[in-house]
Protein backbone atom coordinates (compact mmCIF):
# COMPACT_ATOMS: atom_id res chain seq x y z
CA UNK A 1 0.00 0.00 0.00
CA UNK A 2 1.16 3.53 -0.73
CA UNK A 3 2.88 5.05 2.33
CA UNK A 4 0.65 8.11 2.15
CA UNK A 5 -2.46 5.95 2.30
CA UNK A 6 -1.20 4.33 5.48
CA UNK A 7 -1.12 7.72 7.26
CA UNK A 8 -4.86 8.17 6.86
CA UNK A 9 -7.27 6.56 9.35
CA UNK A 10 -9.73 5.75 6.58
CA UNK A 11 -9.83 6.49 2.86
CA UNK A 12 -13.26 7.23 1.39
CA UNK A 13 -14.07 7.49 -2.30
CA UNK A 14 -16.71 10.21 -2.14
CA UNK A 15 -18.06 9.61 -5.64
CA UNK A 16 -18.54 6.44 -7.65
CA UNK A 17 -21.30 4.76 -9.65
CA UNK A 18 -22.72 1.27 -10.00
CA UNK A 19 -24.95 0.02 -12.79
CA UNK A 20 -26.33 -2.86 -14.78
CA UNK A 21 -25.74 -1.71 -18.31
CA UNK A 22 -28.63 -1.09 -20.69
CA UNK A 23 -28.08 0.56 -24.08
CA UNK A 24 -31.39 2.41 -23.77
CA UNK A 25 -30.94 3.65 -20.19
CA UNK A 26 -27.27 4.58 -20.70
CA UNK A 27 -27.53 6.15 -24.13
CA UNK A 28 -24.99 8.82 -23.08
CA UNK A 29 -22.28 6.14 -23.27
CA UNK A 30 -21.25 6.62 -26.89
CA UNK A 31 -18.70 4.74 -29.00
CA UNK A 32 -15.81 6.72 -27.53
CA UNK A 33 -16.77 5.29 -24.12
CA UNK A 34 -17.40 1.73 -25.29
CA UNK A 35 -15.42 0.30 -22.37
CA UNK A 36 -18.26 1.41 -20.08
CA UNK A 37 -20.86 -0.69 -21.90
CA UNK A 38 -20.99 -3.40 -19.28
CA UNK A 39 -22.14 -3.98 -15.72
CA UNK A 40 -20.21 -2.31 -12.90
CA UNK A 41 -21.11 -3.91 -9.57
CA UNK A 42 -19.79 -3.95 -6.00
CA UNK A 43 -17.57 -6.97 -6.65
CA UNK A 44 -15.74 -4.96 -9.34
CA UNK A 45 -15.39 -1.96 -7.05
CA UNK A 46 -13.92 -4.00 -4.20
CA UNK A 47 -11.11 -5.14 -6.48
CA UNK A 48 -10.32 -1.49 -7.26
CA UNK A 49 -10.42 -0.63 -3.55
CA UNK A 50 -7.83 -3.27 -2.74
CA UNK A 51 -5.37 -1.97 -5.34
CA UNK A 52 -5.79 1.69 -4.44
CA UNK A 53 -6.03 1.33 -0.66
CA UNK A 54 -9.59 2.67 -0.39
CA UNK A 55 -11.73 1.61 2.57
CA UNK A 56 -15.22 2.77 1.67
CA UNK A 57 -17.23 4.87 -0.74
CA UNK A 58 -20.35 6.87 -1.50
CA UNK A 59 -22.43 5.50 -4.39
CA UNK A 60 -24.02 8.20 -6.54
CA UNK A 61 -27.01 7.96 -8.87
CA UNK A 62 -26.51 7.65 -12.61
CA UNK A 63 -30.17 7.43 -13.70
CA UNK A 64 -33.07 9.64 -12.68
CA UNK A 65 -35.40 6.91 -11.51
CA UNK A 66 -36.42 5.91 -8.00
CA UNK A 67 -35.82 2.26 -8.85
CA UNK A 68 -32.10 2.93 -9.10
CA UNK A 69 -32.05 4.75 -5.77
CA UNK A 70 -33.72 1.78 -4.09
CA UNK A 71 -31.31 -0.63 -5.84
CA UNK A 72 -28.28 1.34 -4.63
CA UNK A 73 -29.65 1.36 -1.08
CA UNK A 74 -30.13 -2.40 -1.25
CA UNK A 75 -26.53 -2.84 -2.41
CA UNK A 76 -25.30 -0.54 0.36
CA UNK A 77 -27.04 -2.68 2.95
CA UNK A 78 -25.36 -5.79 1.51
CA UNK A 79 -21.83 -4.40 1.01
CA UNK A 80 -20.28 -2.65 4.00
CA UNK A 81 -17.75 -0.64 1.93
CA UNK A 82 -20.65 1.29 0.40
CA UNK A 83 -21.04 3.69 3.31
CA UNK A 84 -23.76 5.87 1.82
CA UNK A 85 -25.89 6.59 -1.23
CA UNK A 86 -26.58 9.86 -3.03
CA UNK A 87 -29.72 8.90 -4.90
CA UNK A 88 -32.32 10.54 -7.06
CA UNK A 89 -35.89 11.47 -6.22
CA UNK A 90 -38.42 13.77 -7.95
CA UNK A 91 -37.51 16.98 -6.14
CA UNK A 92 -39.97 19.10 -8.12
CA UNK A 93 -42.96 16.81 -7.52
CA UNK A 94 -45.87 18.35 -5.56
CA UNK A 95 -45.75 15.56 -2.96
CA UNK A 96 -41.97 15.45 -2.64
CA UNK A 97 -41.92 16.64 0.98
CA UNK A 98 -43.96 13.59 2.01
CA UNK A 99 -42.16 11.07 -0.20
CA UNK A 100 -38.66 12.17 0.81
CA UNK A 101 -39.52 11.75 4.49
CA UNK A 102 -40.25 8.07 3.84
CA UNK A 103 -37.15 7.63 1.68
CA UNK A 104 -34.90 9.27 4.28
CA UNK A 105 -35.74 6.65 6.89
CA UNK A 106 -33.09 4.46 5.26
CA UNK A 107 -29.85 5.31 7.12
CA UNK A 108 -27.77 4.59 4.01
CA UNK A 109 -29.40 7.46 2.09
CA UNK A 110 -27.16 10.45 2.68
CA UNK A 111 -28.18 12.77 -0.14
CA UNK A 112 -29.92 13.38 -3.44
CA UNK A 113 -28.79 14.61 -6.84
CA UNK A 114 -30.33 15.78 -10.10
CA UNK A 115 -28.42 15.82 -13.40
CA UNK A 116 -28.61 19.59 -13.75
CA UNK A 117 -25.78 19.65 -16.32
CA UNK A 118 -28.29 18.29 -18.85
CA UNK A 119 -31.01 20.82 -18.01
CA UNK A 120 -31.70 24.13 -19.81
CA UNK A 121 -30.49 27.49 -18.56
CA UNK A 122 -32.45 28.68 -15.53
CA UNK A 123 -33.37 25.21 -14.24
CA UNK A 124 -31.99 25.94 -10.77
CA UNK A 125 -34.20 29.03 -10.57
CA UNK A 126 -37.38 26.96 -10.86
CA UNK A 127 -39.86 27.40 -8.00
CA UNK A 128 -40.88 23.73 -7.80
CA UNK A 129 -37.29 22.48 -7.68
CA UNK A 130 -36.37 24.99 -4.98
CA UNK A 131 -39.42 23.95 -2.96
CA UNK A 132 -38.07 20.40 -3.05
CA UNK A 133 -34.63 21.53 -1.88
CA UNK A 134 -36.22 23.15 1.17
CA UNK A 135 -37.51 19.72 2.23
CA UNK A 136 -34.01 18.19 2.35
CA UNK A 137 -32.58 19.93 5.42
CA UNK A 138 -35.31 18.72 7.77
CA UNK A 139 -34.63 15.16 6.59
CA UNK A 140 -30.88 15.43 7.11
CA UNK A 141 -29.97 15.03 3.43
CA UNK A 142 -27.17 16.62 1.42
CA UNK A 143 -27.78 17.94 -2.10
CA UNK A 144 -25.07 17.08 -4.64
CA UNK A 145 -24.74 19.78 -7.33
CA UNK A 146 -23.91 18.37 -10.78
CA UNK A 147 -23.27 21.21 -13.21
CA UNK A 148 -20.84 22.40 -15.88
CA UNK A 149 -18.78 25.54 -15.46
CA UNK A 150 -21.19 27.71 -17.46
CA UNK A 151 -23.85 27.07 -14.80
CA UNK A 152 -21.83 28.44 -11.89
CA UNK A 153 -23.51 31.86 -11.76
CA UNK A 154 -26.90 30.17 -11.70
CA UNK A 155 -25.63 27.83 -8.97
CA UNK A 156 -24.47 30.73 -6.80
CA UNK A 157 -27.97 32.23 -6.95
CA UNK A 158 -29.41 28.81 -6.14
CA UNK A 159 -27.17 28.23 -3.12
CA UNK A 160 -27.94 31.71 -1.80
CA UNK A 161 -31.62 30.78 -1.58
CA UNK A 162 -30.75 27.93 0.80
CA UNK A 163 -28.11 29.20 3.25
CA UNK A 164 -28.74 26.40 5.75
CA UNK A 165 -28.81 23.49 3.29
CA UNK A 166 -25.51 21.58 2.94
CA UNK A 167 -24.37 21.28 -0.69
CA UNK A 168 -21.60 19.23 -2.30
CA UNK A 169 -20.34 20.38 -5.68
CA UNK A 170 -19.50 17.44 -7.94
CA UNK A 171 -16.46 17.29 -10.24
CA UNK A 172 -15.29 20.84 -9.39
CA UNK A 173 -18.06 22.10 -11.72
CA UNK A 174 -16.48 20.55 -14.82
CA UNK A 175 -14.09 23.27 -16.01
CA UNK A 176 -12.67 23.22 -19.55
CA UNK A 177 -9.41 21.50 -18.63
CA UNK A 178 -8.76 20.04 -22.09
CA UNK A 179 -8.39 23.53 -23.56
CA UNK A 180 -6.64 24.92 -20.45
CA UNK A 181 -9.38 27.52 -19.92
CA UNK A 182 -9.43 28.59 -16.30
CA UNK A 183 -11.47 31.81 -16.43
CA UNK A 184 -14.23 32.63 -15.67
CA UNK A 185 -14.42 29.25 -13.87
CA UNK A 186 -11.76 30.21 -11.31
CA UNK A 187 -13.38 33.53 -10.38
CA UNK A 188 -16.80 31.95 -10.05
CA UNK A 189 -15.49 29.05 -7.97
CA UNK A 190 -13.83 31.48 -5.59
CA UNK A 191 -17.15 33.29 -5.26
CA UNK A 192 -19.09 30.07 -4.67
CA UNK A 193 -16.60 28.96 -2.03
CA UNK A 194 -17.50 31.99 0.10
CA UNK A 195 -20.67 30.07 0.97
CA UNK A 196 -19.65 27.95 3.93
CA UNK A 197 -22.43 25.43 3.32
CA UNK A 198 -20.78 24.27 0.07
CA UNK A 199 -18.16 21.52 -0.16
CA UNK A 200 -16.40 20.33 -3.30
CA UNK A 201 -15.45 16.92 -4.70
CA UNK A 202 -12.08 16.35 -6.34
CA UNK A 203 -13.53 14.04 -8.95
CA UNK A 204 -14.43 13.89 -12.63
CA UNK A 205 -11.42 15.95 -13.64
CA UNK A 206 -9.58 13.64 -16.01
CA UNK A 207 -12.64 13.21 -18.21
CA UNK A 208 -12.73 16.99 -18.67
CA UNK A 209 -9.08 16.86 -19.76
CA UNK A 210 -7.56 15.07 -22.75
CA UNK A 211 -8.29 11.42 -22.07
CA UNK A 212 -5.06 10.18 -23.62
CA UNK A 213 -2.61 12.82 -22.44
CA UNK A 214 -3.79 14.28 -19.13
CA UNK A 215 -1.23 14.60 -16.34
CA UNK A 216 -0.89 15.97 -12.85
CA UNK A 217 0.50 19.13 -14.43
CA UNK A 218 -2.55 19.67 -16.64
CA UNK A 219 -4.96 19.32 -13.71
CA UNK A 220 -2.75 21.12 -11.17
CA UNK A 221 -4.08 24.69 -11.82
CA UNK A 222 -7.61 23.46 -11.18
CA UNK A 223 -6.61 21.56 -8.05
CA UNK A 224 -4.70 24.64 -6.85
CA UNK A 225 -7.82 26.77 -7.32
CA UNK A 226 -10.19 24.58 -5.32
CA UNK A 227 -7.67 23.89 -2.58
CA UNK A 228 -7.14 27.63 -2.15
CA UNK A 229 -10.86 28.35 -2.32
CA UNK A 230 -12.36 25.57 -0.18
CA UNK A 231 -9.49 24.23 1.94
CA UNK A 232 -9.20 20.63 3.19
CA UNK A 233 -12.17 21.08 5.56
CA UNK A 234 -14.50 21.33 2.54
CA UNK A 235 -12.79 19.07 0.01
CA UNK A 236 -13.34 15.36 -0.55
CA UNK A 237 -11.53 13.00 -2.89
CA UNK A 238 -13.58 10.97 -5.34
CA UNK A 239 -13.00 8.85 -8.42
CA UNK A 240 -16.12 9.08 -10.60
CA UNK A 241 -15.53 5.38 -11.27
CA UNK A 242 -16.29 3.76 -13.66
CA UNK A 243 -16.65 6.86 -15.87
CA UNK A 244 -13.03 7.78 -15.09
CA UNK A 245 -11.87 4.56 -16.76
CA UNK A 246 -12.07 6.17 -20.21
CA UNK A 247 -9.09 8.29 -19.17
CA UNK A 248 -7.38 6.64 -16.22
CA UNK A 249 -7.19 3.55 -14.08
CA UNK A 250 -8.78 3.81 -10.65
CA UNK A 251 -5.44 3.48 -8.83
CA UNK A 252 -3.69 6.02 -11.07
CA UNK A 253 -6.20 8.73 -10.16
CA UNK A 254 -5.79 8.03 -6.45
CA UNK A 255 -2.00 8.07 -6.82
CA UNK A 256 -2.26 11.40 -8.65
CA UNK A 257 -4.20 12.93 -5.77
CA UNK A 258 -1.82 11.50 -3.19
CA UNK A 259 1.16 12.89 -5.09
CA UNK A 260 -0.48 16.31 -5.25
CA UNK A 261 -1.22 16.36 -1.50
CA UNK A 262 2.10 14.79 -0.47
CA UNK A 263 3.41 17.97 1.18
CA UNK A 264 0.20 18.73 3.07
CA UNK A 265 -0.04 17.90 6.76
CA UNK A 266 -1.24 14.51 7.94
CA UNK A 267 -4.42 16.13 9.28
CA UNK A 268 -5.12 17.91 6.00
CA UNK A 269 -4.65 14.71 4.00
CA UNK A 270 -6.92 12.81 6.37
CA UNK A 271 -9.67 15.37 5.76
CA UNK A 272 -9.41 15.32 1.96
CA UNK A 273 -9.13 11.54 1.71
CA UNK A 274 -11.95 10.61 4.02
CA UNK A 275 -12.74 12.71 7.06
CA UNK A 276 -14.55 15.50 5.19
CA UNK A 277 -16.77 13.02 3.35
CA UNK A 278 -17.50 11.11 6.56
CA UNK A 279 -18.42 14.33 8.38
CA UNK A 280 -20.51 15.98 5.67
CA UNK A 281 -22.41 12.85 4.67
CA UNK A 282 -22.53 11.57 8.27
CA UNK A 283 -21.31 8.18 7.12
CA UNK A 284 -21.91 5.37 9.59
Amino acid sequence: MNALLATNPEVIDAHHHLWRYSAIEFAWIDDSMAALRRDFLPADLVVEFAEAGVDGAVAVQARQILEETRWLLELARSYDPIRGVVGWAPLAAPDFADSVAALATDPKLVGLRHIVQAEPKGFLDGADFNRGIRALKENGLIYDVLIVESQLEETIRFVDRHPHQPFVLDHIAKPKIATAEIEPWRTRMRELSKRGNVCCKLSGMVTEDSWSSWSIESVRPYLDTVVEAFGPDRLMAGSDWPVCLVATSYSRWWQTLHNYFADFSKDERAKVFGATAARIYDLK
